[in-house]
């Protein structure tokens, strides 16, 4: 589906209010006033009233756009953008293509729908093979102090620690001359404290299944990586080598450190996650086309998001 489609399809404001209330009733509607699931709509406010005890709820009511006063095609338009722009779209040129005076709105909204991204993704642990890293994102905080004197490599007060998983499948027999000997299926990227073992093996053990084969390099925070995993596969390499030993896990790093720099001039620690999210979701469903962007309205529609929520307020 491209621009020229959807605005065809979806013309005025009302036209984005019936597909959002065709996806809600889809999924079902349960009154939380008394069960019941019997309901009338009101097209005053927007709403789906149950017959029995007169619960209103509102077609925002438990979705990624509750609390929000933004109209439902911005939201619409938004995540179209989001998913059909290979690269990605920052909030000013999403506020620019929208028509809205003030950013603030905008950019809350489109963190709000990378939550939806990363939330829908925690529900899938990786199996199987799977290469582990370490990686440094280029990000600015609000306390760093620019008089201090700025460190280099891990632990740098301009870098935050994310580590990265890559599930792979290897090829049979020997690879091809420049490639790859496995191929990539899905990746996930978490924002870490610090590289040490406690830290590795606690948000790995919430990743991943316990019968994976992990693959890493010598680090040492790697070191107790059996405690979380079924086999453990080590090889240390210098530096520069590293990415013949996960190839997958440094080109997903390079694509995402690129995809970034290409939209964003800045991104602040505490929303990095957000970023991670939105290249994760979209990669791991590289192959959905245009369902993309109807994956999305669905997950973003979920009744359970409004408790489920996070990265949206730092």
């Amino acid at each position: 589906m491209n621009i020229i489609e959807i605005a065809k399809k979806f013309p005025s404001e009302s036209s984005c209010i019936k597909y959002f209330k065709e996806v809600k009733e889809k999924k079902g509607i349960i009154c939380k006033g008394c069960g019941s699931t019997e309901f009338y709509w009101s097209k005053i406010y927007h709403s789906h009233d149950c017959k029995r005890c007169k619960y209103r709820t509102t077609l925002r009511s438990g979705t990624v756009m509750e609390s929000s006063k933004l109209p439902f095609h911005y939201w619409l338009y938004a995540m179209f953008l989001m998913t059909m722009t290979k690269k990605g779209i920052s909030a000013l040129e999403l506020q620019r293509q929208l028509g809205h005076k003030r950013y603030e709105p905008i950019w809350a909204m489109a963190h709000k729908i990378r939550a939806s991204m990363g939330l829908r993704d925690e529900n899938y642990e990786f199996d199987g093979v799977v290469e582990i890293d370490d990686a440094f994102f280029k990000t600015h905080s609000n306390e760093q102090n620019t008089d201090k004197i700025q460190k280099r490599g891990r632990g740098s007060q301009a870098q935050t620690t994310v580590l990265v998983m890559a599930k792979v499948i290897p090829k049979v027999g020997r690879p091809k001359n420049n490639k790859k000997s496995s191929s990539f299926r899905f990746v996930k990227m978490v924002v870490i404290p610090d590289s040490s073992s406690e830290t590795m093996n606690a948000t790995i053990a919430t990743m991943a299944t316990a019968q994976i084969t992990a693959k890493t390099d010598g680090w040492r925070g790697f070191a107790r990586l059996k405690e979380v995993s079924a086999k453990h596969i080590k090889k240390i390499v210098p530096p520069k080598e590293a990415s013949n030993v996960l190839p997958w896990v440094h080109t997903m790093i390079s694509n995402a450190k690129r995809n970034f720099l290409g939209i964003n001039h800045t991104i602040k620690t505490q929303y990095l996650q957000g970023y991670l999210d939105e290249f994760c979701y979209k990669v791991n469903r590289r192959y959905l086309g245009e369902n993309l962007f109807e994956r999305l309205i669905s997950i973003s529609m979920d009744d359970t998001w409004y408790g489920k929520k996070k990265y949206v307020n730092g």
